[in-house]
């Protein structure tokens, strides 16, 4: 018994059963041009640096926090 993914010996005749090569399958969708300019070119300059908050800023904040949550325990014993 054949394995059952071959094509029947009977039909080998048949137009139907001529594949083509994984060569001239792949080449059919490729576009003339292969390589492509990058869209986002890897290097070039250096990144920024991380700005960070101060640390005034960060006390003020969480001053903030807190009085906020003081305020609102205050007026809703």
């Amino acid at each position: 018994m054949a394995i059952p993914h071959e094509i029947d010996p009977r039909a080998t005749g048949d137009p139907r059963n001529v594949y083509r090569s994984d060569e001239q399958f792949y080449r059919s969708d490729r576009p003339e041009q292969p390589v492509l300019p990058e869209d986002r070119p890897r290097g070039g300059r250096p990144a920024d640096p991380v700005r960070h908050r101060s640390t005034w800023a960060t006390v003020a904040l969480v001053a903030g926090i807190i009085l906020l949550v003081l305020v609102g325990i205050a007026l809703f014993p």
